[in-house]
């Protein structure tokens, strides 16, 4: 165990009906960026779950040592004391509190009952000028963009000692910019003697910043891999992690793009409490059968907001501008306007807005279409079974069966869950919201094909994604967006991330 922080031995994690890790063996050497990659359920939060303390001593076999010393930790409390801070994917802040009182809940400044403010405020504006945030401590979290919530994370983090920094999926929400600077920090953190455990399934930022990667599937240790001595390449980690070559990201599909299908026409939203503010201005765009349509834009740019404010009116307030389906006018008041209409929606934030957690599979496919399924308003209970068991084999959710909670799925399984109840009502129009996001490279081919069957059977997509090459991957035309506008539209004929940049660029300047 010489100059290795952190030794974990033969873990196995066992739910009901699931190993999760099967005789887990990881070994990080101090100092190191250590990550962790493989396919979601593949067993990696729930590893690092034991090691936080999450999973508390007693709940798993398998034993692990931290700085030499054997650990068997009842609580995250218990892991933070000995300076282990796993930073997850949903971030825990409290969007109503300030940066300050997120920063230290549960470690005031002074006690409980006589919290020192001053010094509160002192110690956090320290932390945040380490981590680069140049933000006032007195901020809500609220008011943050997703990419500051990051960095409030890493100065908390920071000012509980960190030894041991774990993050999970840090980037999966953030622009290619906010990305790069959240790596650059992770890389300073090294140079000040932190150890980081590094989940991610964006493998050109692992081959950027990994010294060491480790290859979980399906519960087991596959092999672990080191810069300078093994290829540490995408596709030698995607070789590891799926069993197999995954020569071309993007499946082919044949294109036969027929007429249109849906046309917008000087579209204008105003955010719902700030009235004054135009959140979407004199937006204009039109899709057509058969065709994959892309919305790109930086973080903040309106993209999410376009797309609710155009499902039944799910976003903004004061929205003008006409909507045509078929060539005909609608006026879609609400989601049961738009789903009647063959429009869909797909939200980006799956946990949040998208499923029932503590429900069934079966119960989450189905609830977009209970008519279909129903007789006299009682619902057929062995339709139910059946459609839910026909999209989760069509779909390959990976899961003990269709009364498995969504809860304890994974990140790719779960968007797959979501996915399925929105196909149930089979639309013509379909907008994916950041479809792939946090998942593995396993689960975003399926879903590119999942995506390429539709247009294929003349049903259209509108895809909004932070992942330029997604875009190009798959789209046949792409819109720029920017503080609310369309300020370009390209063809995907030699289209580079470049371009599409260019075009932010340039509408940031006043030149479109």
């Amino acid at each position: 165990m010489e100059n290795k922080i952190l030794v974990m031995k033969n873990i196995t994690k066992k739910f009901p009906g699931v190993i999760a890790l099967q005789d887990v063996n990881l070994e990080v050497t101090r100092g190191d960026i250590h990550a962790i990659v493989g396919e979601n359920g593949a067993g990696k939060s729930t590893l690092m779950n034991v090691l936080s303390g999450l999973h508390p001593y007693g709940t798993y076999e398998g034993e692990f040592f931290y700085n030499k010393e054997k650990c068997k930790f009842e609580s995250i409390n218990d892991s933070e004391n000995k300076g282990i801070v796993f930073i997850h994917q949903e971030l825990a802040l409290i969007p109503q509190l300030s940066i300050a009182e997120n920063m230290f809940l549960g470690n005031e400044q002074g006690s409980l009952f006589n919290i020192d403010w001053d010094k509160t405020y002192v110690e956090s504006e320290n932390f945040l000028k380490k981590v680069g945030l140049n933000v006032s401590a007195k901020s809500l979290i609220q008011d943050l963009s997703v990419g500051q919530q990051q960095l409030v994370e890493l100065a908390k983090a920071l000012a509980k000692n960190v030894q041991l920094l774990i993050l999970d999926e840090p980037t999966a929400a953030l622009n290619d910019e906010d990305s790069q600077n959240l790596l650059k920090l992770i890389l300073d953190l090294k140079q000040q003697g932190i150890t980081s455990i590094l989940i991610s399934h964006k493998l050109n930022e692992i081959e950027q910043v990994a010294d060491t990667l480790t290859i979980l599937r399906d519960g087991s240790t596959i092999e672990t891999l080191k810069k300078g001595i093994d290829d540490i390449s995408e596709p030698r980690i995607v070789k590891g992690m799926v069993g197999r070559e995954l020569s071309d990201r993007f499946p082919n599909r044949s294109v036969d793009i027929g007429n249109e299908v849906l046309s917008v026409k000087n579209w204008t939203v105003y955010h719902p409490v700030l009235s004054k503010r135009k959140i979407c201005d004199n937006i204009n765009m039109n899709v057509r059968e058969g065709e994959i349509v892309g919305i790109s834009g930086l973080m903040g740019s309106g993209r999410t907001e376009f797309a609710m404010s155009l499902f039944g009116k799910s976003y903004g307030k004061n929205i003008s501008g006409n909507l045509f389906i078929d060539g005909k006018e609608v006026v879609l008041n609400n989601v049961k306007d738009a789903i009647n209409n063959g429009l869909a929606y797909v939200t980006e934030d799956r946990k949040g807005k998208g499923l029932l957690l503590d429900e069934t599979i079966k119960h989450n496919i189905s609830l977009t279409n209970l008519k279909s399924i129903s007789k006299n308003s009682i619902i057929d209970a062995d339709a139910e079974v059946e459609i839910a068991e026909e999209y989760r084999s069509k779909l390959n959710i990976r899961s003990t069966g269709i009364d498995q909670h969504i809860n304890v799925l994974s990140g790719g399984n779960q968007q797959k869950v979501l996915l399925s109840k929105w196909l149930f009502i089979e639309p013509t129009i379909l907008i994916l919201d950041e479809p792939t996001r946090g998942i593995d490279v396993g689960a975003k081919y399926e879903i590119y094909t999942l995506i390429n069957e539709m247009v294929e059977q003349k049903k259209s997509i509108i895809l909004i994604s932070s992942d330029m090459s997604e875009l190009l991957g798959m789209c046949d035309r792409i819109y720029v967006m920017n503080q609310g506008r369309f300020v370009a539209e390209h063809e995907n004929i030699n289209l580079s991330q470049e371009m599409i940049m260019s075009s932010i660029l340039r509408s940031d300047k006043g030149v479109l």
